[in-house]
């Protein structure tokens, strides 16, 4: 269990609790039980590094005020809306015999001993908390579901789940859910249509046609280039030809 030194405070206005947070300090208060309401203040360095604990509401605190012990359990912790650092703390007083309602954390455990999850499966986790009365003397930290030798199509609900003695979830006339290991998810690309397939075709055979026309064109113009050449040599001939004839 964790602990808390605090102080008892006797601060009467805002300007006299706006003073302790300036000097470092957390105004807070503990109530519950028979015993009337108590102010007291702690030190924020040693305050936040329980809040930054996992399940800081959760778990119980053994608070030391001016040297006599309590068990308290944090009910609420309220943060500033600019430094997000905590102003104010109520600290519910623990009584023997007493229950309280509770948000329990949800601990997956043997995550890697799953067959389910070695074959691609997906841990679809609809509760990471699960509200519980709890008696005062017997409050769970964590649910804990095993994942050993769990395969794909398998849920988890909560009569799946070992609670503690008297500790009952606030849910009753169900057997809800938890969590549940899915199968895979695969997204298959559709697949082109006919009509697209048939104007790529059509546009390749144009493109084949067009050339086949050029091919030709060149030819084309190949052809005269030459027949001048031939004209030209039977004149070469005539002019050769011509100078016996007068002789």
């Amino acid at each position: 269990m964790n602990s808390l030194e605090a102080t008892i405070r006797s601060t009467k206005s805002k300007g006299e609790v706006n003073s302790l947070r300036v000097n470092g300090i957390v105004p807070a208060i503990v109530y519950g039980g028979t015993t009337e309401n108590q102010k007291i203040s702690i030190k924020k360095k040693e305050v936040k590094i329980l809040i930054e604990k996992e399940n800081f509401l959760s778990n119980m605190i053994s608070l030391k005020i001016d040297g006599k012990e309590e068990s308290v359990l944090p009910r609420e912790v309220v943060y500033d809306v600019v430094t997000d650092e905590p102003s104010h703390i109520d600290f519910l007083r623990i009584t023997k015999g007493g229950k309280v309602v509770l948000e329990i954390p949800v601990k997956f455990i043997n995550s890697d001993q799953s067959p389910g999850l070695k074959r691609g499966g997906v841990l679809n986790v609809v509760r990471r908390k699960v509200e519980l009365k709890c008696p005062t003397d017997n409050i769970p930290t964590e649910l804990v579901v095993d994942l050993k030798d769990v395969d794909i199509g398998a849920s988890f609900k909560i009569s799946s789940i070992k609670l503690p003695e008297n500790v009952t979830p606030t849910i009753q006339g169900r057997d809800f859910v938890v969590a549940t290991l899915a199968a895979p998810t695969v997204i298959k690309e559709p697949e082109k249509p006919a009509e697209e397939t048939a104007e790529g075709a059509e546009g390749a055979e144009g493109a084949e046609g067009a050339e086949a026309s050029a091919e030709a064109g060149k030819e084309g113009e190949a052809k005269p280039a030459g027949a001048g050449e031939e004209k030209k040599d039977a004149v070469k001939k005539e002019e050769k030809k011509a100078p016996a004839e007068k002789k």
